[in-house]
């Protein structure tokens, strides 16, 4: 398969039907996430999810009565505008990442199966802690491409993309390294053939 762009590569799933399987494949660890999040927030707070895809999580993080805000950020322009169709009153912004931040900092940045697509997504999460979170905010990752699930090593080759393929203490590390506390990693989903969804969290103190 000739190498193409991620946001390429997912704006075409929106035509094929695609994203809202991954609603439905990903749902089990994004509830696993916002559980993990939420014990780590007080009181309302707001939430960008990165990489929001079609909305799915913006719109279920909405739904929780603490949440006073919630908004995605895609680069793929055909995500963002099967969002804001099925949800014109959302916060929805196309945008190229890491070259972006949000208007105002959350208290939380969520996001699952986007990071390891970047070039430098370490980097990154300096960015991330640095300008788009707020003091005592925090961020959650889910990521399934990463160096223990074997199962996962095959996709830059099948996708025909460059994705970063770290182990889960490279990415424990970087976190650390970007200046989050209490980071923590949690592997969702295990079967005989898959390792989980790998689940990182920090907190901006």
């Amino acid at each position: 398969m000739p190498n193409i762009t991620a946001t390429e590569l997912f704006g075409n799933w929106v035509d094929l039907g695609k994203d809202e399987g991954m609603e439905k494949g990903h749902n089990s660890s994004v509830e696993f996430m916002i559980s993990k999040a939420l014990e780590r927030l007080s009181g309302k707070f707001t939430c960008i999810d990165l990489g929001c895809g079609n909305g799915w999580t913006v719109r279920k993080i909405a739904k929780l009565s603490n949440c006073s805000e919630s908004s995605g950020v895609d680069g793929s322009n055909r995500m963002i505008s099967k969002a804001k169709q099925l949800d014109p009153d959302g916060e929805y912004y196309h945008a190229k990442l890491p070259n972006w931040t949000p208007p105002n900092p959350v208290n939380l940045i969520h996001s699952m199966e986007f990071i390891y697509y970047l070039e430098d997504p370490i980097n990154f999460l300096k960015d991330l802690h640095n300008n788009w979170l707020t003091k005592g905010g925090c961020l959650i990752l889910g990521l399934d491409h990463y160096i223990e699930n074997e199962s996962s090593l095959s996709w830059p080759e099948s996708l025909g993309l460059k994705l970063a393929t770290f182990s889960s203490e490279v990415w424990k590390d970087g976190l650390r390294d970007a200046g989050f506390s209490d980071v923590a990693s949690y592997q969702v989903g295990e079967t005989e053939n898959w390792a989980g969804t790998l689940v990182l969290i920090g907190t901006k103190t």
